[in-house]
Parts: C-alpha cells; sequence; structure tokens
C-alpha cells in the first residue's frame, strides 16, 4: 500500500525513480508521480492511474541526480492529480506514507496563517507544516525542524523531502511506517520496500521509529534522539532476487506453480536438514494474530493444534485485537502471522503483547521486516517474493509451518512421507484445467462456498481469493449453517463451491448439497478420494478429485484448485489478476 522511492547519487535520477516505482506497483496504486531538482527548481510530474501515465509526462533524458517517488493508493481524498504525491508548499516538497492523525486542527491552524490548500490530504497538510516552520526558523538546521515536526505530528509517517534552497540534499523522517535506504557507490536509495532498488544494491540499513537522516550524494547523516550516530549496514539475503513472470502471464499463476517447488524446499530445510522450531509447549496461552489470508492460516494452525492436543489456541483479527482487553502475561504466546511483515494492524498487537509481557513468534517471509525485527523469535517462511497482490505460496508456506508447530506441540513423531509425496500431488493439482469452472462463474453475481470443520477454513480463503480478483462477490458458510439463512439465496444455477475431506463430517455435508441442488444450484464439489464408499453423481456438475492425505497437509492440497479457478475465472473476465482494485499488498496503515 504506497510506494516510496528516493535517489541521490552520480546517475541521472529519472529512470531510476520510474524503474523503483515499477517494481512497487504490486503493493496497489491508484497514482503516481515524481519530484526532481532541475537548475536548482523543484520539478514535479504527476498523473492518475498507471505509471504509464506518469512516463508519457516524463523526459527520462532530463538530468537530474536527485529526486522522489510515490504510488499512492487513496486514503485521504479522491482519486485525482490534486491529491497524488509528491506534494509541494512553498520550499516543501515531499512524498508520505502512513497517515498524520491531526491533520485537520494543523490544517485549520495554517488557514489561519494564511496558507491555502488545493488538496483533500493529510499530507499535503504535512508538507505546509513543514514549510510553515522553515519560514519561521530560517537560520535552524532542517534536520531540526524535522524534530519539531514529529513531535508534533501524531500518527504513522514515511517522509522523503526535497527543499528549495537545499537542493544537494534528501531528507528523510520516519516513525512506524516502513522506510529502508540502499546503500550503492556515491550513491544512496531510499524505498518504502527493498524490491525497488534490488537490481541497484545489496547493501541497506532499515530506519528505527523517529529516525532522521539528511543525505547528500557521497555522505549519509543519521539523527537519533538529537544526536548523529553511525549506521550500520546489512547485505540481502541470498533468496530475495529480482521478480520475473518466467513465461506466465500472470504472477499469481507463476506464484502458484511455485507451490510445489517451495514444499521441497521446505521438506529439505525442516525434514532432511532438520531445522529446529521454537518450543510452542510451554506457554499456557497462545493467541495467533493475522489479517486477511494470514488470518485463514491462523485458523488451519489452530484446528490443528486443538484437534491433536487438549490445549485451547485463540485467533484474532488484528484489527480487532488491537482494541479489545487482552488477557497476557509471561506465560502467553502470541503468534503473529504476516506475509510482509509491515502489516500495520498486527504489528501494533505485537508492540502491545509485548508491553503486557508476553512472547512473541513471528511467521513472516520478508527477512527484517518491522513485524520481525521486533518478535522475541522469528520463522521466516521462505517463500520468496510474492507479487502478485492475492497471496497463494505465501499462505500455503505459513500452513506447512503451522503443521510442523502442530505437531511438535501434540508431540506427534512427524509423517515425513505424508510431506514428500506432497510435491507431486500438488503438481497433479495445478496442471488440471480450471477453464470450464471459470466459464460457468464468469457471469454469476453471486458464488457460495460451503465445508465442515477444517474445510469450511479452506473454504473462507477460497472465497476471498475468488472476491479479491474477479470482484464477483463470494461467502464461505458452514455447510450446517444453511438451513439457518443462506439458503434463501440459492437460486437456479446459483454456483455452489463445496470441499469434502474431512471423513467424520463427509454425509452430513453431502446431506447439505443435495439441498441446494434440489433448489437448482450449480455444484462444484471437490472432494478427497475414497472419502465416502459411494457417490451419487447426481448432486454434482462438476467435481474435481483430491489425492488422499492427512490433516496437517490436506490444507494445502485443498486450496489449490480454489486458487486456480479464482485466477481462470479472473482471466476469462479480463481482469488486472495481479493488481486488483482497491486492494494493496502490504497494508502499513489501520
Amino acid at each position: 500500500m504506497c510506494g516510496i522511492v528516493g535517489y541521490i547519487g552520480k546517475n541521472n535520477a529519472l529512470p531510476k525513480l520510474i524503474k523503483g516505482l515499477k517494481r512497487l506497483e504490486y503493493r496497489g496504486y491508484d497514482s503516481a508521480g515524481i519530484a526532481y531538482f532541475k537548475n536548482k527548481e523543484i520539478i514535479l510530474k504527476k498523473s492518475v492511474g498507471r505509471i504509464a501515465n506518469l512516463e508519457e509526462k516524463i523526459n527520462l533524458q532530463d538530468e537530474s541526480f536527485i529526486g522522489i517517488g510515490h504510488t499512492r493508493w487513496a486514503t485521504h481524498g479522491k482519486v485525482v492529480e490534486e491529491n497524488s504525491h509528491p506534494h509541494q508548499v512553498g520550499n516543501i516538497t515531499l512524498v508520505h506514507n502512513g497517515i498524520i492523525e491531526n491533520y485537520l486542527p494543523l490544517k485549520k491552524e495554517l488557514q489561519e496563517k494564511g496558507y491555502s490548500f488545493k488538496s483533500e490530504t493529510d499530507t499535503e497538510v504535512a508538507c505546509a507544516y513543514l514549510d510553515y516552520l522553515l519560514e519561521k526558523n530560517k537560520k535552524m538546521p532542517f534536520t531540526e525542524i524535522l524534530k519539531q515536526a514529529a513531535n508534533t505530528f501524531i500518527g504513522s509517517f514515511a517522509f522523503v523531502i526535497l527543499v528549495k534552497g537545499i537542493d544537494n540534499q534528501l531528507f528523510v523522517l520516519k516513525r512506524e511506517s516502513p522506510l529502508v535506504i540502499g546503500i550503492g557507490n556515491k550513491e544512496f536509495y531510499v524505498a518504502s520496500d527493498f524490491q525497488a532498488y534490488l537490481e541497484e544494491t545489496k547493501e541497506y540499513f532499515i530506519l528505527e521509529d523517529n529516525d532522521i537522516c539528511q543525505i547528500e550524494n557521497n555522505a549519509l547523516h543519521l539523527y537519533r534522539e538529537g544526536k548523529e550516530i553511525p549506521y550500520k549496514t546489512n547485505i540481502l539475503e541470498d533468496n530475495i532476487s529480482s521478480p520475473s513472470l518466467n513465461n506466465n502471464k500472470h504472477y499469481m499463476l507463476k506464484e502458484i506453480k511455485e507451490q510445489s517447488v517451495l514444499i521441497s524446499k521446505w521438506n529439505k530445510i525442516y525434514l532432511e536438514k532438520g531445522k529446529e522450531l521454537p518450543d510452542i509447549t510451554k506457554y499456557k496461552r497462545i493467541d495467533i494474530i493475522a489479517c486477511g489470508t494470514a488470518y485463514h492460516a491462523g485458523l488451519i494452525g489452530k484446528y490443528l493444534i486443538e484437534k491433536n492436543t487438549d490445549f485451547e489456541v485463540n485467533v484474532y483479527v488484528a484489527s480487532e485485537y488491537r482494541y479489545q482487553k487482552v488477557h497476557l502475561n509471561k506465560e502467553s504466546l502470541v503468534i503473529a502471522i504476516s506475509q510482509s511483515g509491515e502489516t500495520a494492524d498486527t504489528l501494533s498487537c505485537v508492540k502491545l503483547a509485548k508491553k503486557n509481557n508476553a512472547k512473541t513468534l513471528g511467521i513472516i517471509n520478508v527477512y527484517n521486516s518491522s513485524i520481525a525485527r521486533i518478535c522475541d523469535e522469528v520463522i521466516y517462511t521462505n517463500a520468496g517474493i510474492e507479487v502478485s497482490v492475492a497471496s497463494t505460496k505465501a499462505y500455503t508456506s505459513q500452513i506447512y509451518i503451522l503443521s510442523l508447530l502442530a505437531q511438535e506441540f501434540s508431540q506427534q513423531k512427524i509423517d515425513k512421507n505424508t510431506y514428500t509425496t506432497l510435491p507431486q500431488k500438488v503438481e497433479k493439482l495445478i496442471e488440471k484445467d480450471y477453464t470450464k469452472i471459470g466459464r460457468q462463474l464468469i457471469t454469476k453475481k453471486d458464488v457460495f462456498f460451503l465445508g465442515r470443520r477444517i474445510d469450511y477454513i479452506s473454504m473462507l480463503e477460497g472465497s476471498l481469493k475468488l472476491k479479491e480478483i474477479t470482484y464477483i462477490h463470494s461467502e464461505a458458510f458452514p455447510a450446517g449453517e444453511l438451513k439457518h439463512g443462506p439458503i434463501s439465496l440459492i437460486e437456479e444455477k446459483t454456483p455452489v463451491i463445496s470441499l469434502i475431506t474431512d471423513k467424520t463430517t463427509a454425509l452430513k455435508t453431502i446431506s447439505n448439497i443435495k439441498e441446494v441442488k434440489a433448489r437448482g444450484a450449480y455444484v462444484i464439489l471437490i472432494i478427497k478420494e475414497g472419502i465416502v464408499p459411494t457417490l451419487d453423481k447426481t448432486i454434482y456438475d462438476e467435481i474435481i478429485t483430491l489425492p488422499p492425505s492427512d490433516d496437517y497437509t490436506m490444507p494445502i492440497i485443498s486450496i489449490i484448485p480454489l486458487q486456480l479457478i479464482a485466477y481462470y475465472t479472473a482471466l476469462l473476465k479480463g481482469v488486472d489478476i495481479d493488481k486488483p482494485r482497491n486492494l494493496a499488498k502490504s497494508v502499513t496503515v489501520e
């Protein structure tokens, strides 16, 4: 959600800014813009829509050695050019991720001082406030002005700033919203995400909250708590590489296909080499916190632990958990699940847990991300870069880790054969043709997903995938709840997708399927091989048979058809699969 890039160095900034913004497209955005110095003036270019629209306004040969860029995902104000970044007021031009919560009183104060505003954004107010402080304190170093502003602004922010009159420096101010700085050969890259400059440098450092940076083309000054301090750089992990489509039409399809290869990789790490997992058996309470797809993975983890032990696990949506009364102490463990490691609500929950003396464990995909850095322990899922906004391989990696933790918790010996045969089972499901099902769904307004027990959880994720990328309304229900209201929505040819992998409830779910079929539903049945002795072929219109497996790996197997049904439906609809409207990959504001 929103992407920031900045560059200062010996090369032309414009191509680097555009290239960096393109690498951040996966985060989701609705407008884009850049600003750069030319002949001591700040040139501003921005456009609504894709970065291609912005490129049409820019001469990439227009030489500049310092600039900033931004992809905006609307929070304050409509998707119009006036609301897009960078914003410029007086001598200040900046880009911003985050939310300034006290912008309205600041705006009123600034209007009384003679400032007027072109946009509806909190960012323009922050820009004007910095300009006001600069005018008021002309002899004060700009880093001190940033310190004053940080003490005034309430909320989260990552600012990268150009100042007219200081045309050889970039300034940075950060709180809560992530920012990293890459170090090249007499050049520096600022970004909200590693991916913006992967091909330029592997050396970087991550800013802490309230850090201020003053960057020249051959020097960087880091200020923390009012004092300049040395900075320590890191080297990007070898498994972080520039994403490539590899002859796939979309990143989502590429990432779905990668799942079988990744399972083999995880098997090697955890089963062959025996990489140890943290001991979670010593805690008296476990809370899992997550958002969206990661929340569904957390529900799978809860199911697997509770089914195989007498231990209770709680799973919470992070955006709700942070506002409720928590019952945590030093005997509690809070497990935070996040692909990006930057999810704002989940990060706040981890901070809340630590304030209550609970131990924290992160299940994270991105190395050195904010949640990973703050957690007491971290399990990296090693899924590699996930570009498509709709998560697939990150989800299966989370389930894989949770399944191992569940077995460790129950002190069961891991059946390695279940895992070693998993890549082949997944591969066979990936190779199936799902276009016929997609054709049945593309004209529908509603699709319903049914399942019981762990299958219901998988259907929550299947429904989310479909609505994310096809814009078809879908809902998942526990199959037994049909008669308590949802069945009234079933009409002739209403698509109903049902999943059956649980033997104890298989016949009951089949009974529910018969009920919707009797009311004209178009039934797509996804069923584990051999789960019922005989299957009445009249109860379904399409069937997908899943290879047998145990509880620990079946959620990985069963999600594959659901991911591909969503993908091929979206493909047939002709929508933007990797960048669905209104969605962001990394939700860094509440």
